[in-house]
């Protein structure tokens, strides 16, 4: 995603849009169409349930952010018994799945801008505010980990979530600096890290965005969120349901190719899971991953990084749940710190 810690701006230095990425090739990797029930993990201000819903579609919309169900009371009201919306995390998706099984499931991984945009939330160093990250607005925030974490258990996680390669300076200099004094906004971080790491003329981002993402991630335990959803898809589409993923960083594309070509059952089985080298294919790949076009990009900057996975789940039953086959860090546990 671009800029991740900074926040998303036009040219005029502004906030943009709301703009859902990759609109045209979700809704033809989805094909929506009346009768259909669509499930959308990630319901954000609405962009692809709104999409769906004009195909005809009725739609099942999670969220864990509080402030995107509270702002999508409109859309339901617009769509009277189509639109039902739901606080929940897309790992739970399996739970609002109907018996008969979903025709689709859309899942738009990472932080929106709208919470990027609001320098209350914390995600930004863009406009100064409480040290935050929570997309569901409740247990530990990112302060509480920059506070409250080791040393080695912080360099870990800048180092693996956010690929920083000063992770042990700047998890150092945290160290140092909070014995003194807790660490409270966005700024007061960014302005440390640009202390240990100074800004050079030929860097396209700030010093921090890199250690802004990690904790982002950690806080929200995304990239585990991501394995669960993805196991969750498996059980909840019906055969010859689609399932689409729209992702921003490496390391979650990285988690729906290996599931995706797990599931596809290659020649010789799983490495990860042997044992199961002879069960059928669960899904269908459909084709490469797709990026966004020079129009769409140099519109919407969050679209830049994008890259759509899609496949089509087949009759096959589902093999057992084993987050194994996504190679997930061992981190810190959130479990440890207040909040």
């Amino acid at each position: 995603m671009a800029n991740p810690g900074g926040g998303a701006s036009d040219a005029s230095g502004g906030p943009v849009r709301h703009i859902p990425v990759l609109l045209a090739e979700v809704l033809a990797s989805l094909d929506p169409k009346a009768g259909d029930v669509v499930l959308d993990g990630t319901f954000g201000a609405g962009g692809y349930s709104r999409a769906i819903l004009d195909r005809g579609a009725t739609v099942i919309a999670l969220d864990r952010d509080p402030d995107a169900i509270a702002g999508g009371g409109a859309m339901v009201a617009d769509y009277a018994g189509r639109l039902m919306l739901a606080p929940a995390r897309f790992s739970e998706l399996a739970d609002y799945a109907p018996a008969e099984g979903l025709d689709g499931i859309v899942l738009d991984i990472g932080v929106s801008s709208m919470q990027l945009d609001e320098a209350g939330r914390g995600f930004s160093f863009r406009g100064d505010g409480p040290l935050d990250m929570r997309m569901a607005q409740e247990g530990p925030s990112a302060a509480d980990v920059v506070n409250g974490l080791k040393v080695g258990d912080l360099a870990r996680i800048f180092g693996f979530l956010g690929e920083e390669k000063q992770a042990g300076r700047i998890a150092r200099a945290i160290e140092a600096r909070r014995a003194r004094e807790p660490f409270a906004t966005t700024r007061d971080l960014a302005g440390l890290i640009e202390t240990v790491t100074p800004r050079r003329a030929k860097d396209k981002i700030h010093p921090a965005t890199r250690v802004f993402q990690a904790l982002r991630i950690f806080v929200n335990d995304e990239l585990g969120e991501l394995a669960r959803a993805l196991i969750a898809a498996e059980t909840a589409l019906k055969p010859g349901g689609r399932l689409v993923v729209v992702s921003f960083h490496s390391l979650e594309d990285r988690i729906v190719k290996r599931f995706l070509q797990d599931r596809a059952g290659r020649a010789g089985g799983s490495r990860h899971l042997p044992e199961m080298a002879s069960r059928e294919a669960t899904f269908t790949q459909s084709g490469k991953p797709v990026v966004a076009g020079d129009a769409e990009a140099a519109e919407n900057p969050r679209a830049r990084s994008a890259r759509l996975r899609a496949a089509i789940r087949t009759s096959a039953a589902a093999p057992r749940a084993d987050l194994s086959i996504f190679g997930l860090p061992a981190l810190a546990s959130l479990s440890s710190l207040g909040g």
